[in-house]
């Protein structure tokens, strides 16, 4: 298990947690780990717009040239133009600085395999047991490796989104977004692909601002008030917002309201199913059942993983699959690569409302709706297990209990429903959802396995 990595790369604040020297020792462990596969590897770095990207940089730069490694810069650009560019570009592997949607005072370490996709649990580990050790494969004086630079990453990767849609179709509407980049990484992309794709753009927090002073990065509907105002002042054809390190992306319709991700998921989970008349599609066990509902239809097949957007990745790549992604925004295209993009979000989204030529709103409400209600309790991490055991043995002889699915934590589905009781992976707590046609339904089943759970913590 990783003390210093979590779902997605290693995280902290700023010169407390996440500091130089952290950085540097990443730098020469990863380079370590690479040495012993590659005579001569070369890795590419690239950052958010935190205020501390430079610093972070230069560290683990610093730390991969000192093992032999040669670093590529590619510039401030999102996580997943640089996992584009490690892939196409064959780079050995690529690190990313950024914290995502976390506040500005955090920043971290992303790290890329030579496919593009994150790297896995063992090699996290592996990573994580010679940086503790502290046992460095430092090259001698005349074989450090070479830094340099290379400025052709995004446009790389607006060829690779364009090529993979129906750009013709997108342009002929000349549709107008209301766009919110959040002052993240997006700045970069976001404005430029949709005017390549013929959009009007009416631009919301499209400056680079390490300190992000136009909103929190996480685009949850209390933090995009102002894009949804936005948009139903300009008559937008759509509104669109990207977390800080612009992987993920969220939707307003044409009438200012904000779509839940699980929704944009479906929707475009439903589209590339019809397209491809079914095939399998991949999502962690917290997604909305209106996501296997539009799938089904279509003669899809839906496969639920844990929590985490590289397990995720994975799993599609292991089923060949046709599509995957997270009720966060976060959806995955394998054609274009194995790894959360908003621009290919963004340009799907548009390439499904040029070909259907209705609103968002008209397609979103064909999704079957369910309410959803998410709560947490207070759990010692030594006794999750324990506690997870114990609900699944307490569960067995309920009436109302259709099945239990041990994915990832306890997921009981009821005849109204389900339930899912999963211990986090980076907190001492139990998070509790809850998903059932009726929102009072919901809340008050939350409430009654909120109390189950507490009552077994504290047995």
């Amino acid at each position: 298990m990783t003390r210093l990595f979590g779902t997605n790369g290693i995280r902290g604040v700023v010169n407390q947690d996440m500091t130089n020297e952290l950085a540097l020792g990443i730098g020469k462990a990863w380079g370590t780990y690479l040495k012993q596969r590659i005579s001569r590897p070369t890795c590419a770095v690239g950052t958010d717009a935190r205020l501390s990207n430079h610093m972070l940089k230069s560290a683990i730069t610093a730390g991969l040239l000192s093992t032999g490694c040669n670093v590529v810069d590619i510039g401030l650009i999102p996580t997943p133009t640089l996992q584009y560019t490690v892939k196409q570009k064959r780079f050995d592997a690529g690190v990313i600085i950024t914290a995502s949607h976390n506040p500005p005072q955090f920043n971290g370490i992303k790290g890329t395999a030579n496919d593009g996709t994150e790297l896995t649990k063992d090699v996290e580990e592996t990573i994580e047991t010679i940086y503790f050790s502290r046992q460095y494969d430092t090259s001698d004086w005349g074989n450090v490796g070479t830094p340099s630079t290379w400025d052709g990453a995004i446009d790389l990767y607006f060829n690779g989104i364009l090529s993979r849609v129906d750009t013709p179709a997108i342009k002929k509407q000349k549709f107008h977004v209301a766009l919110d980049c959040g002052n993240g990484a997006g700045c970069r992309t976001a404005p430029i692909l949709l005017q390549k794709l013929g959009c009007k753009v009416t631009k919301l927090n499209c400056n680079l601002d390490g300190t992000f002073p136009g909103r929190h990065s996480e685009p949850i509907p209390e933090n995009l008030t102002k894009l949804m105002k936005k948009v139903r002042e300009n008559n937008a054809s759509f509104g669109v917002a990207l977390d800080g390190d612009a992987d993920r992306a969220i939707f307003i319709d044409e009438n200012g309201e904000y779509i839940w991700g699980d929704k944009s998921l479906s929707l475009v989970g439903k589209y590339i199913t019809f397209e491809k008349k079914g095939g399998i599609t991949v999502t962690p066990v917290t997604t909305s059942t209106c996501f296997e509902d539009v799938i089904r239809q279509n003669k899809g097949e839906v496969v639920y993983t844990k929590v985490g957007s590289p397990i995720v990745a994975s799993v599609m790549k292991k089923n060949h699959a046709v599509f995957g992604g997270e009720e966060n925004g976060g959806l995955i295209f394998p054609e274009f690569q194995y790894c959360r993009d908003s621009g290919m979000s963004l340009a799907k989204i548009l390439e499904i409302l040029a070909r259907e030529n209705r609103p968002l709103s008209e397609l979103i409400a064909e999704i079957p709706s369910y309410e959803m209600f998410k709560t947490k309790i207070a759990c010692p991490n030594d006794k999750k297990e324990h506690v997870m055991n114990q609900i699944v043995e307490h569960m067995k002889n309920k009436s109302d209990v259709r099945d239990i699915d041990r994915t990832d934590g306890v997921k009981v589905y009821l005849n109204h429903g389900w339930v899912l009781m999963r211990p986090s992976g980076t907190e001492p707590i139990f998070r509790v959802y809850v998903e059932s046609k009726e929102k009072s339904k919901a809340e008050q089943v939350a409430t009654a396995y909120k109390n189950i759970v507490r009552s077994l913590i504290e047995c």
